[in-house]
């Protein structure tokens, strides 16, 4: 029986229902765009599935193994266990810490094993990612730094500036170690998104160094996100996203500081490209400041921005107007139209325009253009079947995952004749079709 209303109960019952509404949406908010549980490694990429193809024929003995040790920093705060192991919550550190995590694939299998079933569409044992050990090697001052009379002005206080040069030390030992089973001179950072865990970030990025044959130096930057709660979550997690970039910022200028590196990938999801992009804008505009090339000073080869939770208004006049474009050697961009998470983030903030789901004809004739003329970007349409919400599809999508390898790992130009066989829709926005890169780009 349909009930009619009318007078004050008829206002009473239409704010009711916009009341019920904006709590449903902020509670499927809270759950499309959080880290997920009970993790297996991601599906086989399409690049090595039941193929000759093998990824990992150049592993090193050292790394031939079913665990991966991940390094990680952070400025979550640590939690104190009863067993006295080490865990990090959602709440915020002054100070940024380091370690490692040992990240182990399925439950005692052999080299030979895992490799095999790596390869497979269907595996023949479970592949189960769980955490066995995070030891904190070291931990920075806490910021801003403590400072000094000095004259009519201040200094940063020189005994706290000479701890945080032997903590540098440390990591940059740290880092080398870890180059040194390498050829590949090169690290990848990850940095996640809304409500992920420090489980969650350290997962992602062993799982896809692991497909990428284990070359180079997986890292994870994991930020204080995750705090429970509907709204109050998200909000929470927005402005520990604001709070975590100077230290973001620390790591880069110590990864930079590594003679030894010789590039630097950086792997941004969700509300994690807010983090990456705001640092290295920064970053981008220090350099330009001191008449120094950011590109030569900073060596970040890739930025990937996967799902970005950004408004394409705020894209346009902090990265735009700032040509952080022209700072970077590469910045590829996956938007995903089946990407719900992105949906929901577009109602929450009246996005006329989100970049996570940023279609061609989104942009104006302006916008055409000067994406057509900039050498360098890519927008990359990921249009393959997606599961639940669809947005981790960078990394649980096989076409999609392969793209990125082909991105990364082989350092490809997109186009066909560069072995990224994407459809060209429009002069710099590609289409990624399902069964990629087998299927054919027309």
């Amino acid at each position: 029986m349909t009930r009619r209303f009318s007078g004050k109960n008829a206002s009473f019952w239409v704010a009711s229902e916009h009341r019920s509404r904006t709590v449903w949406l902020v509670m499927v908010a809270t759950l499309v765009l959080c880290g997920c549980k009970g993790r297996q490694l991601m599906p086989t990429p399409n690049l090595f599935a039941d193929s000759e193809t093998d990824p990992f024929a150049e592993v090193v003995p050292e790394l031939q193994t079913n665990k991966v040790d991940v390094l990680y920093l952070t400025d979550r705060a640590p939690v104190e266990r009863k067993d006295g192991t080490l865990r990090y919550g959602y709440e915020r550190s002054q100070s940024l810490a380091f370690g490692s995590c040992i990240v182990e694939i399925g439950k005692d299998l052999t080299w030979e094993v895992l490799v095999e079933n790596s390869r497979r569409r269907q595996r023949s044992v479970a592949l189960p990612l769980t955490v066995q050990s995070i030891t904190e090697h070291a931990r920075f001052p806490a910021t801003p730094l403590p400072f000094v009379p000095d004259g009519s002005s201040f200094k940063d206080d020189p005994a706290t500036v000479a701890r945080v040069v032997e903590i540098a030390e440390i990591f940059r030992r740290e880092l080398q170690e870890r180059l040194a089973l390498t050829a590949r001179k090169e690290a990848y950072i990850f940095i996640h998104g809304y409500n992920n865990t420090f489980e969650d970030a350290v997962f992602v990025i062993a799982e896809l160094w692991h497909f990428m044959g284990r070359g180079g130096v997986p890292i994870a930057y994991t930020w204080p996100a995750g705090h429970p709660g509907l709204l109050r979550g998200y909000t929470y997690d927005r402005e520990s996203g604001e709070f975590t970039i100077y230290h973001l910022k620390q790591l880069l200028r110590f990864l930079a500081s590594c003679p030894e590196l010789q590039k630097i990938h950086i792997i941004a999801h969700s509300r994690g490209t807010d983090v990456a992009t705001s640092a290295v804008r920064e970053l981008i505009i220090e350099s330009r400041a001191r008449g120094v090339d950011p590109k030569a000073e900073w060596r970040i080869d890739n930025i990937l921005l996967a799902a970005p939770d950004l408004d394409m208004q705020v894209v346009s006049q902090r990265l735009g107007a700032e040509r952080f474009f022209f700072g970077v050697k590469r910045l590829t961009i996956y938007v995903s139209q089946s990407d719900k998470a992105i949906g929901i983030a577009s109602w929450l903030f009246a996005s006329e325009h989100r970049i996570g789901r940023l279609r061609y004809e989104d942009l104006s004739p302006a916008q055409q253009a000067a994406l057509a003329s900039v050498r360098g970007i890519s927008i990359v349409d990921a249009r393959v079947r997606t599961s639940g919400i669809g947005h981790g599809y960078f990394h649980s999508n096989p076409a999609v995952s392969s793209d990125v390898i082909l991105l990364l790992r082989d350092d490809r130009e997109p186009g066909a004749v560069n072995g990224r066989p994407l459809f060209e829709h429009a002069p710099n926005y590609w289409e990624l079709r399902e069964g990629y890169p087998q299927a054919t780009s027309d």
